[in-house]
């Protein structure tokens, strides 16, 4: 081998790059070690909501050594901002933490370029629009245009009634055709969720987490945020969704709106008692349907039909009134806040009001603490909707204490909204009235002003805040709001008792994996096998090192690319050891074998390892979170392993022979297995035809009747992941959470152990916000009450808990919307690799029938391992759920496949060019029969790998891995008798008709 020293050199640069970028791991999770022992020390168990205050003494800590130097390596020092920055990033599944995909409202968006436009043909082609998002793969601005085109007649696009505004005076104008329009429209809804992707990343960085992950996804206006470490979950999705609009009212005495609450009660009676008259009745037109909904209001208000005493549907709900001179019209409970809005917009009761108060804005308050009651305001509203002051003029804002010791926000205005705040306040002043300050639609506080008009701009909003409440406040205000509102469509919550429970699993098939890879190599090439087994270290050593200078996300699926890159690297080494024992099987000598063996098997390799870097490619591109951490750690694993085993390798074999002498590439046992085999495979393929197209027929059969277990990322819904104390039923669970008063249907199964249960349900599964993911969080609880042992629901949702025994481990919510996306993606990208493939292996064989063998092989496996998931999905004793998980085995399927199929092909092509005076059967005959060693020793040390991480690997992982072993032994059987035969026959039927033709 030529450029040893360069090689060398290579080798000792790139191990000690890797344990530099690795050394600030271990660092980092020396000092996190100590943050959280320190945590420990200082707050005992015994305390109330011990879990969260730990984790903010343990954020605390970090953060006051943010700046000091903590980490010396020579001349050089590091911080433990910069540590953490050059720390390997640890995956939600490794660590816990929140990963949500946000939805920007489009609707929300074009509604405020068209001014709120009240223009029946711009709503109805929105309300269009909303409905082909529900079966189409367009985007909201696409659907819009198709919709608006439609119906729109003779109205345009740039009509006064709608985009051609004061605000989009100079961009758009009357003159301009639709066409034109659309592309300003575009632009705009483009510049607007790129301001709100710089919103969010403003608030993520003032948030202070580690490592944060913030990116867009195409042009649909979603964006993908990962927050890994994130304990506080609800405090994290507050962040995410808050869209910050923070608007300045003048508010209503509470005690005049007193009186118009009783006028509202007798009409609601009215409403009430004449529904019980006309009976129940299906709705007929929009007035009856209209009807119905007012039934569906009152329906818990209404006592049972026979009764004859009235109820008092806003009195029967009021639980306290406001002190007299303030804004608080009455108090009632957190769960009434809808229903009391709903029937005070109701016309009948709107009309009550006198003109001067017909455009009040009802609000309710932030809730108090530890209380269910919440405060209802009246707002002095107009004909626009439009409050006096807005947020946008808001420059600063900071958290700080009040002279009481509480937390506040203060704010400082520009000289615009100075000059209205003076106004407003100077007005209150003299009417002795209040000012509401709402946030969200949320009055968060209604101070009177007692000196005077205020000058300057400064103000502060108060609220019974928690220091961190405070904090997000100011944060999000000083970031900016966002310009639409933005929903979280898809999101999972994964607690760090399960990252703990998966970085041990997780360990524990690493290490075993390996023992057993660097055993066998031993046992089956000897000394040859020891030098494999070094260059496979350096291998691991390279793939954290990179893994960690990259800044790339470790996750458990991630865990497992390494630990299958350990298996599939040493194929590169078994086939240069095959060819070398060929060689001196022929009768050269060491040096000549080693020389030939290493330069014969360097285009097998080569091949081998392409085509599986193709499939890794596109499922890197088409993957997201953990499917992409896997498809990173399988290509830096190839590429590594390339290095390593073809140069390490060679160097210390080099080496061992210089020095050494005769260096033998067996052991006693290993030394005559598969010396001499002459397998006549071709002779066999009919059987085989039979055998695949049994396999074939059953799987089809299977997957038409039986279908599959499609999880929440094709279809759409909620799951939670529950551990209970004691073992559990998941049929019984079933029940009681498919019961019309739960969740109307659910489904729960058995996730590891017998008292562990993965639950989903598509209760409200289109209805997003922190109030209903809150609901049906409860209602969970409250059916699993008796399963839980005393368990309390805030011991059951609490994800702070790194040592959780029993309650909520993890969440998983994917809109229907986005489900129906990722479902057309994984489609698109098993295509996708099949293509690149059969265009690569064209490439490189020259001859369309070797790639459709191999394209063949690749259907054939890709069916039966989808035709045994769908046999065996009810009677396997853990998950065997379709999701993204899924799709990325299926893609490891094709390429190892392919890899098999390539290495046989390439010896089939090397055969036919020496071996010219062979027909084509011998050829291909001992082309496999040659080749049969590598297959099987290759395929064997894969498949134990693949074991080691299926027993020990953890649960979430286990049926991935299960797709994994049934498509590696699919993948070495149609290797050689599909793949291979189909390019026989194809070659030889053509060859006859050429035949025949001359």
């Amino acid at each position: 081998m030529q450029n040893k020293g360069l090689v060398k050199l290579f080798a000792v640069l790139f191990g000690l790059v890797s344990l530099y970028q690795l050394s600030f791991t271990f660092k980092g999770s020396q000092i996190e070690k100590e943050a959280q022992e320190i945590a420990i020390n200082e707050i005992p168990e015994t305390e109330e909501n011990y879990h969260a205050k730990r984790s903010q003494r343990e954020a605390d800590y970090l953060q006051s050594i943010a700046t000091d130097t903590v980490f010396n390596i020579g001349i050089a020092k590091f911080t433990y901002n910069e540590v953490k920055q050059k720390a390997m990033n640890l995956g939600l599944d490794l660590k816990g933490g929140i990963n949500v995909i946000l939805q920007v409202s489009v609707e929300d968006l074009l509604k405020g370029l068209a001014n709120n436009t009240t223009d029946p043909v711009f709503n109805k082609a929105l309300e269009d629009a909303a409905e082909l998002q529900r079966n189409g793969q367009n985007t909201y601005i696409e659907d819009f245009f198709t919709a608006f085109e439609a119906i729109k007649g003779d109205t345009k696009l740039a009509s006064p009634d709608i985009f051609y505004t004061k605000e989009l005076d100079g961009e758009i104008d009357g003159s301009m055709t639709d066409d034109e329009v659309k592309l300003v429209i575009e632009r705009k809804i483009d510049e607007s969720i790129v301001s709100a992707f710089e919103v969010l990343r403003k608030r993520i960085d003032e948030f202070g987490v580690t490592s944060p992950n913030i990116q867009r996804l195409g042009t649909s206006g979603r964006i993908l945020v990962e927050l890994p470490g994130v304990k506080d979950v609800e405090r994290a999705t507050s962040l995410l969704q808050s869209t910050a609009q923070l608007e300045f009212w003048d508010a209503y005495k509470g005690e005049q709106f007193f009186p118009f609450l009783a006028q509202a009660n007798e009409v609601l009676k009215d409403v009430v008692d004449a529904k019980k008259e006309a009976g129940a009745q299906e709705p007929q037109d929009e007035e009856d349907a209209k009807d119905a909904q007012i039934d569906d209001l009152l329906g818990d208000a209404e006592t049972d039909s026979t009764s004859v005493q009235t109820v008092n549907p806003i009195f029967d709900l009021i639980r306290g009134q406001g002190y007299p001179g303030g804004p608080v019209i009455a108090k009632f409970e957190i769960k009434d806040k809808t229903k009391v809005l709903e029937y005070l917009n109701i016309p009948e009761v709107r009309s009550l009001l006198p003109a001067e108060q017909r455009y009040v804005k009802f609000a309710f308050g932030k809730p108090e603490k530890n209380s269910e009651l919440v405060d209802l305001y009246a707002l002095v509203g107009n004909r626009e909707n439009v409050p006096p002051l807005s947020g946008d003029v808001v420059t600063d804002a900071r958290n700080q204490f009040n002279p009481m010791g509480k937390s506040e926000v203060s704010m400082q205005m520009n000289a615009k909204g100075a000059k209205i705040w003076e106004e407003m306040t100077g007005k209150a002043y003299n009417q002795q009235s209040q000012i509401a300050i709402v946030l969200d639609n949320v009055v968060y506080s209604a101070p009177g002003v007692t000196s005077g008009p205020i000058a300057g701009g400064s103000s502060s909003i108060s609220g019974d805040f928690s220091l961190n409440e405070a904090i997000d406040l100011a944060n999000v205000l000083r970031a900016g709001k966002l310009p639409a509102s933005a929903d979280i469509i898809s999101s999972e919550v994964v607690g760090p008792s399960l990252g703990k429970e998966a970085i041990e699993s997780g360990t524990m098939s690493f290490l075993i994996a390996l023992a057993l890879v660097l055993l066998w190599m031993i046992f089956y090439y000897g000394k040859a096998g020891v030098f494999s087994d070094i260059a496979m270290l350096l291998n691991i050593l390279l793939i954290f090192g990179i893994l960690s200078g990259l800044g790339a996300v470790l996750t458990l699926p991630g865990i497992a690319g390494i630990v299958l890159t350990i298996g599939m690297s040493v194929d590169a080494n078994v086939l240069i050891f095959e060819r070398i024992r060929e060689e001196l099987a022929k009768g050269k000598g060491q040096i000549e074998a080693i020389k030939d063996g290493f330069g014969n098997a360097l285009s097998s390799i080569l091949d081998a390892n392409i085509t599986t870097g193709l499939t890794a490619l596109i499922l890197f591109v088409f993957g997201t979170g953990p499917i992409k951490g896997f498809a990173t750690t399988l290509l830096i694993g190839i590429a590594t392993s390339l290095f390593t085993a073809i140069f390490i390798t060679r160097l210390l074999i080099d080496w061992y022979t210089n020095k050494k002498g005769k260096l033998d590439f067996s052991t006693g046992i290993t030394k005559n297995l598969f010396r001499n085999i002459n397998i006549e495979f071709l002779k066999k393929r009919k059987v085989a035809y039979i055998v695949s197209g049994a396999f074939i027929v059953l799987s089809l059969g299977s997957l038409f009747t039986n279908g599959l277990d499609q999880g929440v990322d094709f279809v759409g819904g909620r799951t939670y992941q529950v551990r209970f104390a004691q073992d559990v039923s998941a049929s019984e669970i079933t029940g009681v959470l498919a019961d019309a008063a739960v969740y109307g249907s659910a489904d729960a199964k058995t996730f590891g152990a017998a008292n562990q249960l993965k639950i989903t349900t598509k209760y409200k599964v289109n209805e997003s916000g922190t109030s209903v993911d809150e609901e049906i969080r409860k209602k969970l609880y409250d059916a699993l009450v008796p399963y839980l042992e005393g368990v309390s629901y805030d011991e059951f949702i609490d994800l702070n808990d790194e040592n959780k025994q029993v309650g909520l481990l993890e969440t998983y919510k994917v809109s229907p919307t986005i489900a129906d996306d990722i479902k057309q993606a994984s489609v698109w990208a098993v295509l996708g690799s099949l293509i690149v493939v059969f265009l690569y292996i064209l490439f490189r064989f020259k001859k369309w029938q070797y790639s459709l063998g191999a394209v063949a092989a690749v259907f054939h496996d890709v069916l039966i391992v989808l035709g045994v998931f769908s046999l065996t999905y009810k009677l396997m004793p853990f998950n065997m759920e379709i999701n993204q998980a899924f799709i990325a085995a299926i893609l490891t399927v094709i390429g190892y496949s392919l890899n098999d199929t390539v290495v046989v092909f390439d010896r089939i092509r090397e055969y036919f060019n020496e071996h010219t005076s062979w027909n084509f059967d011998k050829v291909v005959n001992t082309s496999l029969s040659s080749t049969l060693s590598r297959t099987l020793n290759t395929s064997l040390t894969t498949l134990v790998v693949l074991l080691a991480i299926f027993i020990f690997g953890g649960d979430s992982i286990r049926g991935f891995m299960f797709a994994l072993i049934v498509g590696v032994i699919v993948g070495t059987y149609s290797s050689l008798f599909i793949a291979t035969p189909i390019m026989y026959e194809t070659i030889n039927k053509l060859d006859k008709k050429k035949h025949k033709k001359s």
